[in-house]
């Protein structure tokens, strides 16, 4: 009876013991959270912050082709409590927004890129300025590509801001059609913002002019290798009939 109670007082206390401790859970790693998905007709959206209180929602929405579509400019004035609206029709799909200040007079400026399928467009820039308390949209006309930025380009391009400009690069291809072939060089463009008018500065060389000034001064080369044979071809003839007047 006695060895009974003893084991019975071991077990409860042993089971007492067990319970006491603290469990020890293995920390679940930590999971990124997940970007909210936009309903339909919705297809892109971009929240820009310019100042506190002054918020800039960039959405593009449509139904059925998604080659063409509309873009809307939410711009939220928390402090004053104003809220505006700024829309347009859009050519192609939304790659990016910028934001940046290129006149440098205060008043913000939205960049909306979209790419489209056409092959004779590749990229559009929609651009717009914000004064008067940055609710009022002015629309300002991106410049197209001159003959000879456009010369060598297919497409690609790579936008960003840099130094308070808008930044624009692209490869070059040299050849038509089939035969088109990329150079290995890019091209870069600066944009700038005066009068409420782009500026345009191209900040590389021409790579297609450079590879055109390098073919001909090939075939000159050639030419002149040739003539140097023709001097030393002469020359000899020459020297052999001086000394065939010395033998006579």
């Amino acid at each position: 009876m006695t060895n009974r109670f003893y084991l019975f007082a071991f077990a409860m206390g042993a089971l007492m013991a067990g319970c006491g401790r603290p469990e020890t859970k293995t920390p679940a790693a930590p999971t990124a959270p997940k970007k909210p998905e936009l309903m339909a007709p919705f297809r892109f959206h971009k929240l820009i912050e310019v100042s506190p209180g002054q918020s800039y929602d960039v959405l593009s929405w449509g139904r059925g082709a998604e080659e063409a579509g509309a873009f809307m400019i939410l711009h939220s004035d928390s402090s004053a409590i104003k809220y505006t609206t700024t829309t347009g029709d859009l050519d192609g799909a939304i790659i990016d927004v910028y934001n940046s200040d290129m006149d440098v007079d205060g008043n913000p400026e939205i960049l909306i890129q979209a790419k489209s399928k056409d092959t004779a467009n590749y990229t559009s820039i929609y651009a717009f300025e914000f004064n008067d308390n940055n609710s009022k949209a002015n629309k300002l006309d991106f410049p197209k590509l001159t003959s000879s930025q456009r010369k060598g380009y297919r497409g690609n391009d790579n936008f960003y801001i840099r130094d308070g400009k808008l930044m624009r690069e692209f490869p070059i291809f040299n050849g038509t059609g089939k035969e088109v072939k990329p150079s290995g060089a890019k091209r870069q463009l600066e944009y700038g913002l005066r009068g409420n008018e782009f500026t345009v500065k191209q900040l590389s060389k021409d790579s297609t002019d450079v590879s055109n000034k390098a073919s001909n001064n090939q075939p000159a080369k050639a030419d002149e290798k040739k003539s140097s044979d023709k001097q030393s071809t002469s020359s000899s003839k020459s020297s052999k009939k001086k000394h065939k007047r010395h033998r006579e």
